[in-house]
């Protein structure tokens, strides 16, 4: 750009159609300008188009002709002369993603009002997903950052998001939110719903008593491991064939397949560790190819169950375990990992993750989760990823298996 050149600022607004670009910088080229920036959005069938140029001579000329040159194709055109050729825009601090079911324009007004109390500038804004919830993705600038004003920015932001009944995810923009590669789930209440322990023990018509164990224990009120014991204790007896029947019963959380599929082809390292029992989850395993697998496992005695499970227990510090040992048997750093889960036994592994996600969780979860889902949808996970449903749609189109169930 010489000393004496003018900075213009083109911005042309009106219908999408071929050919808008074309007539516009025919215009440009006939002036000689040369090109600082260019950003273009589509939003419903409307464009706007901006280009920043440097004038050597006759701004005046230009900003004739490109009215002229788009009123041909029925487009709007304001010309700003003089325009700040500042640099373009730093990279944003934050990723801000925002779902509901809707999501209000009352939602929106309050994040946004509280990202403006907390000094955080909004970039860019896209929509993420119009499916199963209305994802929206806001990119953000904070005022400050370490680790005291994300936490300021996470609380306030979850503290809204509460009282309009939206989710909001927070994450560290820029490369480190694009560089996951490794994933595990739950099972129980996450992957699959239900709990596997409950389907068996409606099995020995013990099903209520188990359940208020198991609740008690992903509240955290009573040690996970002793919880483990006592519910398994009650199956003794069963013939094994039981295993077969529940994990054919096993019905996976909507999205669940659309999730893991996308994110294999993506490059993803995925895998299961769960409370429940290996026995049951190894065929869903199998058949969604996953990579990992850690699970208890049940004793079986001349084709009944003991009561017992033997080797290690998969309990709370275990699966952060497991997810560690996971990540370096791929070499994938504990920073590009994600934990999703539900229950109390899952705070250590989500802890130990890069992305730890609670997914419609308990309270203790909640609390030390990096982000909360509160829809029953795990395809959710993805629009947290920076996955939009039009690229989920895209991939799935070309293998043929794009669907939409009606949601009720």
């Amino acid at each position: 750009m010489g000393a004496s050149d003018a900075t213009v600022l083109v911005t042309v607004t009106g219908p999408d159609r071929p050919g808008v670009t074309s007539v516009l910088f025919a215009a440009l080229s006939r002036h000689d300008v040369s090109l600082l920036d260019v950003e273009q959005v589509v939003i419903r069938g409307r464009l706007t188009l901006g280009v920043l140029v440097a004038c050597p001579s006759d701004p005046e000329a230009l900003q004739e002709e490109l009215e002229e040159a788009m009123d041909t194709v029925g487009m709007n055109v304001d010309v700003e002369i003089g325009a700040d050729p500042a640099g373009r825009q730093q990279v944003s601090t934050h990723a801000v993603v925002v779902l509901g079911s809707p999501v209000s324009a009352r939602a929106f007004r309050s994040l946004s009002r509280e990202l403006a109390r907390q000094g955080a500038n909004i970039d860019s804004i896209r929509g993420v997903a119009d499916y199963p919830v209305t994802g929206l993705e806001l990119m953000v600038t904070a005022s400050s950052t370490g680790a005291e004003a994300d936490k300021q920015l996470r609380t306030g932001l979850a503290e809204v998001a509460v009282g309009e009944n939206v989710d909001v995810a927070v994450e560290h923009a820029g490369l480190a939110r694009r560089a996951k590669r490794l994933i595990v789930f739950d099972v129980d209440s996450t992957l699959v719903q239900g709990e596997v322990i409950e389907m068996l023990a409606a099995r020995a018509g013990v099903e209520d008593e188990v359940r208020a164990v198991t609740e008690a224990a992903m509240r955290g009120e009573i040690d996970f491991t002793e919880s483990l014991h006592q519910r398994v204790a009650t199956l003794a007896g069963l013939d094994a064939s039981v295993i077969d029947d529940v994990a054919a019963d096993l019905q996976l959380t909507p999205g669940a397949r659309t999730t893991i599929r996308t994110l294999r082809r993506l490059g993803y390292h995925c895998g299961v560790v769960s409370g429940g029992f290996r026995q049951v989850i190894e065929g869903l395993a199998h058949e969604l190819e996953l990579d990992f697998v850690q699970a208890n496992t049940l004793e079986i005695v001349d084709g009944k169950l003991t009561g017992r499970v033997v080797g290690d227990i998969v309990d709370r510090a275990a699966k952060a375990v497991a997810l560690r040992k996971f990540a370096a048997e791929v070499g994938v750093p504990m920073e590009q990992t994600v934990a999703v889960g539900d229950g109390a036994n899952d705070i250590d592994m989500l802890n130990a993750a890069g992305l730890g996600v609670a997914f419609n969780a308990k309270p203790a979860l909640r609390e030390v989760a990096d982000t909360a889902l509160s829809h029953p949808f795990l395809d959710a996970v993805l629009f947290v990823l920076g996955v939009t449903r039009d690229e989920v749609e895209a991939a799935d189109a070309v293998d043929g298996v794009v669907r939409r169930v009606p949601i009720a």
